[in-house]
């Protein structure tokens, strides 16, 4: 039975630059991965009105579903078998609790480098919360 592995992703160069490393990779990888986006809808909309709320998450849903169907196809072109995720809520905190609650065996996950402290340059915060929150083992590229 193939290990289930969880790979987030999202618009960043660091989670096109992750796709791209499992395509190069292609052979070291079960055929079947899970792709999750988790939208932030975590932030203060200040100045917005509560009706446009809905309107601003829905927007951000499509873009997120569009985004995860780009990648997905991607993916497939090169023979890999693709389920898509898509969640709302803090990255940080949803990434974890979906790895950890349904029991994937490996995370991949991109670390981000820039500015930062130390530990945000050499994993990303996103990345370095997740890290140190999940059960299973995490490869970063």
């Amino acid at each position: 039975m193939d290990p289930k592995i969880l790979i987030p992703v999202n618009d960043s160069p660091t989670s096109q630059k992750t796709v791209e490393d499992v395509i190069v990779n292609k052979d070291r990888f079960p055929k079947k991965l899970v792709l999750l986006h988790v939208v932030n809808d975590q932030l203060a909309y200040r100045m917005i009105p509560d009706f446009q709320i809905e309107m601003i998450r829905e927007n951000a849903g499509k873009a997120a579903r569009q985004r995860l169907e780009e990648i997905a196809k991607k993916l497939r072109g090169v023979g890999f078998d693709i389920e898509l995720r898509l969640e709302f809520g803090a990255p940080r905190r949803v990434i974890p609790k979906i790895a950890n609650e349904e029991e994937f065996q490996l995370l991949v996950i991109g670390r981000k480098t820039g500015g930062g402290e130390i530990r945000d340059v050499l994993f990303g915060s996103v990345a370095n919360y997740v890290l140190h929150n999940v059960k299973c083992p995490v490869l970063l590229f």
